[in-house]
């Protein structure tokens, strides 16, 4: 069943007001917190927010640790996921957490922040501005930093929540997941650090895609129904005409204003962008409408999601969103 946004947010309204809980982001966000991470005994559990970061913390931990992921159906939306005592318990009881962070799992933040407070923890949005650094980004062009993402920024130009679309960033995670596993476990260290460098070293089949699109295509206009893939298309070299107003209604789980969805749909009839990238997870009579458009003037639509296809890892589900970018550039 198609899946709205604007649904769930409605739904987890009561909760959202008690946790103090945002759909995108938190001014309450802290950063370079978490609990120091020190050797235990019996087996090692990883909690993640989402099946996302659990696929990467597998990936480091291998057979070491026994990994549980809080969101794995594609309909549940962490923007406003409302964590049940269970999950707390898991969080609270948990060896380690990774959570994605920037307020896109506040949940998550919230727990932490209570009764597991004690818990060490690995937030990917706090290595953004790392990887930015490492890739050679300008940070002068950057007018807010990813440790304290201004709070209409959080899904707008270089700043963006959903950093798992970053595959550096998702490298630097897996780095930082094996450092804290390594405390944990110190006999185990140089296999987690190993796990992490193989794990890094798959990331290029993401970014020789990517870096191959940007060759090709350099420039190229794209729209999207929402946000969530703009690292995807940035490192892609790409250009986002998406009105603002439309993904950020969209984002929020709003109507659209009249005007911004003319525009939107303009870009398509008059045929102004190559590829629409359209978030299969929350589909609404708006989005829907405007893929209906696309399809019409027959602009490829290459579809992504928050939360893990069954039976895919990280590194197959994001070589694949990418391998579709490409083929849809190709193609119009």
């Amino acid at each position: 069943m198609p899946f709205s946004r604007t649904t769930t947010t409605l739904i987890g309204l009561t909760c959202a007001a008690a946790l103090t809980l945002s759909a995108c982001s938190s001014d309450d966000e802290t950063t370079g917190s978490s609990a120091p991470a020190t050797a235990v005994d019996g087996p090692i559990t990883i909690v993640a927010s989402t099946n996302v970061w659990g696929s990467v913390a597998e990936a480091v931990a291998g057979n070491l640790a026994q990994v549980k992921s809080i969101i794995a159906d594609p309909s549940a939306d962490p923007h406003s996921y409302e964590a049940s005592a269970g999950d707390a318990a898991e969080v609270s009881e948990a060896s380690l957490v990774v959570y994605n962070g920037g307020g896109y799992d506040e949940f998550i933040h919230d727990i932490l922040g209570t009764e597991a407070k004690n818990v060490p923890s690995v937030n990917a949005f706090d290595l953004l501005d790392a990887s930015h650094d490492d890739a050679g980004h300008d940070d002068a062009a950057e007018s807010t930093t990813a440790a304290e993402p201004a709070a209409d920024e959080h899904s707008h130009g270089e700043v963006n929540e959903h950093v798992w679309y970053n595959a550096e960033v998702t490298a630097a995670t897996a780095e930082s997941i094996a450092e804290k596993l390594g405390e944990l476990d110190p006999d185990n260290a140089a296999q987690y650090t190993a796990n992490a460098e193989t794990f890094h070293d798959q990331i290029h089949d993401i970014t020789d895609v990517t870096t191959k699109i940007a060759a090709e295509h350099a420039g190229a206009p794209v729209a999207q129904t929402e946000p969530i893939a703009h690292y995807l298309i940035e490192e892609s070299g790409l250009d986002d005409k998406t009105p603002e107003d439309f993904k950020d209604a969209i984002e929020e789980g709003n109507d659209p204003s009249p005007a911004s969805i003319a525009a939107t749909r303009d870009l398509f009839t008059s045929k102004s962008v190559r590829a629409l990238v359209y978030n299969i997870q929350t589909e609404d009579s708006v989005t829907q409408d405007i893929r209906s458009t696309a399809d019409a003037a027959g602009v490829p639509v290459v579809e992504v999601t928050e939360t893990l296809p069954d039976g895919m890892t990280y590194i197959e589900w994001q070589t694949k969103a990418a391998q579709d970018l490409e083929a849809a550039l190709t193609a119009s």
